[in-house]
């Protein structure tokens, strides 16, 4: 108890410590500030990596069938029944065409990525029919269209507006391919929350993508969707096995792998980096508790005098790194979570306060910033800063206990 409360008065004796207690109160920014900046780092890495899997996944599949030649897939119902019969883990087996074309309307045109899919199979993609901003699934039909927001404020159209559809794929004749045009009704705008998939995807049904693209009865691809996306190799070979030789499956890991290996790579380097912050703010810790003990030389030695042991000399000392490490890693964590839970919202008010766009949606893919805190990390973090500080707190406190009371009198 004794200990506790002379640890307590040097920590507030600013005066008598001169430049120790600066630095000792600097080390104890330091923690707090390296602490709070790496859970939201790490935190809006995680978030990134979650929306970009729940976007590109939920657009794409977890796991993509396309036969081999691209000639499109025949008797597409018959592969989509085998599919759904090899693992209780698929989920949703979703048939489709993907087309690259061009679209027009009020004078503008812009490349497109066309993915054709019925009513029922739109109805089963839940990235694009819990997000439909305007119209609705039962319009999705003959010579209609759905198409992003952001391609819809690009091109100037709204519901009940219609573009022109055009495609290379038209008539071979002497002087060339011709271009092949079709005329579609907007009937759906969606917004996913992904800038690429809301200024670049145009929905049709799949009737007409067959006929606009002259393939009866076939398919370009089959997306399935599964429980577990760390499952998605496993069941890949066992529609390979299926299958055959003939088609060629692929799963979000081998189709988008580079996208998340940056951003596992880019959390990692942001971390260690960041972590350093912390290391420097321990070093601090041992210099203010070092420069501490020498302002407090007679101060031990009349300790000692009186009969205060080696061990209660080192409590002290132990006690006050240990104070400033974990209130410092305590405030840090408070701040961090703080933070990190309501980082939209503070994006948005800086924005209006410095009147400018902090986060670019054509930059970072994403309309927001993500954040997906992960308490196991916060928890290493919370322990990680604690035993830095602890054990920067042993050298600083050892030396004061083995001062000598004679000789620090003397001085």
């Amino acid at each position: 108890m004794l200990e506790r409360f002379i640890a307590l008065r040097y920590l507030k004796s600013g005066k008598s410590s001169g430049f120790a207690y600066v630095v000792t109160w600097f080390s104890f920014i330091g923690i707090a500030l390296g602490v709070a900046t790496l859970i939201i780092v790490t935190s809006v890495m995680n978030g990134f990596r979650a929306e970009l899997l729940d976007k590109i996944v939920g657009m794409k599949g977890h796991i993509v069938v396309s036969d081999v030649e691209h000639k499109g897939i025949n008797n597409y119902d018959d592969v989509v029944r085998q599919i759904e019969k090899i693992d209780k883990r698929i989920l949703k087996v979703i048939p489709q065409i993907e087309q690259q074309a061009v679209v027009m309307a009020n004078g503008q045109a812009r490349g497109a990525l066309v993915q054709a899919l019925s009513q029922q199979s739109l109805t089963k993609k839940n990235l694009i029919s819990e997000h439909i901003k305007a119209g609705k699934i039962a319009a999705f039909k003959e010579q209609s269209i759905f198409i992003g927001r952001r391609m819809a404020e690009i091109l100037g159209v709204k519901i009940g507006d219609t573009l022109e559809l055009m495609t290379p794929d038209g008539e071979v004749t002497t002087m060339g391919t011709t271009v092949k045009s079709e005329t579609y009704t907007v009937a759906g705008v969606f917004e996913v929350g992904m800038n690429e998939y809301d200024k670049n995807i145009v929905l049709m049904p799949l009737a007409e993508a067959q006929d606009f693209w002259e393939m009866p009865g076939k398919v370009s691809q089959i997306e399935i969707f599964i429980d577990n996306v760390d499952n998605s190799q496993e069941i890949a070979r066992k529609i390979v096995q299926m299958l055959g030789s003939g088609f060629m499956v692929l799963d979000w890991k081998h189709s988008d792998s580079s996208i998340f290996h940056a951003v596992e790579v880019e959390k990692n380097v942001m971390t260690l980096i960041l972590s350093i912050i912390i290391l420097v703010a321990v070093f601090n810790i041992i210099s203010g508790l070092t420069m501490l003990t020498s302002s407090k030389v007679k101060d031990i030695a009349i300790l000692r005098t009186m009969g205060m042991t080696k061990k209660s000399i080192l409590q002290i000392f132990f006690t006050i790194g240990s104070a400033i490490g974990i209130l410092g890693t305590g405030i840090g964590i408070s701040l961090g979570l703080l933070v990190s839970l309501n980082i939209d919202r503070i994006k948005q008010f800086l924005e209006k306060f410095s009147d400018s766009k902090l986060f670019s949606e054509e930059i970072y893919f994403l309309s927001q910033i993500p954040s997906k805190t992960d308490w196991m990390e916060v928890c290493f973090i919370a322990v990680f800063a604690i035993v830095l500080c602890l054990m920067a707190t042993l050298y600083p406190a050892k030396k004061a206990s083995k001062l000598d009371p004679v000789e620090a009198l003397r001085v």
